[in-house]
């Protein structure tokens, strides 16, 4: 008998997808664009976007300068965005508020903007051009509409995109020091800690300042062992100062010491 009833059940609906597909077939072939409009509307509404995108595809270019061009625009926009078509929705939902600035759903648009860029936004390890255009749309809303009620999510937003910038430069700059290019490693961990002064990255990026420059001054030519090993004893100042109860503490010590202990050999050799 179950079997029976599950059979039935898919003959049915084998059966309903058939009329539908017919049924949109007709409403594609008809020339009554009130039609589509009313059939788009209603697929959007019951989340079929594939089928009322195809429908507004069709009928968007009648609508130009009509009362129902706002919200078709509109739903168009959503409708790729819900199909994860996330640099398609940004730009139609960027159009939709450059031609509807004025419209009750402009404020909304231009967060959906920044928000489908923030949604095709990569891993922090790969190009980040997205992100940056993301970031640069959120703040430009943030700007447009301070007292917004998407503001708590869009600053949530931009500070995630934000934390990928930082760690995609804290992980380039740590790269070079696990390749052991010192002097490289330095300098991008300096800029680091320029470009990103409230990092939480910045206690790792300061901890790998300090070893890096320790291991630059030992492997380097005598006459500028000095000059280097003074630059740890800066760093290890500034790490102190910055995060005086970091778990490095302990460890960054030695370093510490050490260039302390070679600068003395360095100037009694030069007695």
């Amino acid at each position: 008998m179950i079997g029976k009833a599950v059979k039935f059940t898919l003959i049915l609906s084998v059966l309903a997808l058939y009329v539908g597909c017919s049924d949109f077939r007709k409403i594609q072939k008809s020339d009554d664009w009130k039609l589509k409009y009313d059939a788009a509307i209603e697929y959007y509404q019951n989340k079929d976007y594939y089928r009322s995108v195809l429908l507004f595809d069709q009928i968007l270019p009648y609508l130009r300068g009509s009362a129902e061009a706002e919200l078709v625009q509109f739903y168009y926009a959503y409708a790729h965005f819900y199909q994860k078509k996330y640099i398609l929705a940004a730009h139609y939902f960027k159009n939709f508020f450059d031609t509807y600035n004025r419209s009750e759903y402009a404020e909304e648009a231009y967060y959906m903007y920044g928000y489908s860029l923030y949604k095709q936004s990569p891993p922090y390890n790969l190009d980040q051009s997205s992100t940056i255009e993301s970031i640069t749309a959120i703040q430009n809303f943030l700007n447009r509409y301070p007292n917004s009620k998407y503001r708590k999510d869009a600053v949530k937003i931009q500070s995630e995109l934000r934390y990928k910038l930082e760690r995609k430069a804290y992980e380039n700059a740590k790269l070079y020091y696990t390749l052991s290019r010192l002097n490289a490693a330095i300098i991008a961990l300096n800029n680091f800690l320029k470009d990103y002064p409230d990092s939480a990255l910045g206690e790792d990026a300061t901890y790998y300042l300090v070893v890096a420059a320790y291991k630059y001054a030992k492997q380097s030519i005598p006459s500028k062992q000095k000059e280097r090993y003074y630059d740890c004893i800066e760093y290890y100042n500034q790490f102190v100062d910055n995060y005086p109860g970091s778990k490095y503490i302990k460890n960054i010590q030695q370093y510490y010491s050490n260039s302390l202990n070679e600068i003395d050999k360095l100037t009694e050799e030069a007695l």
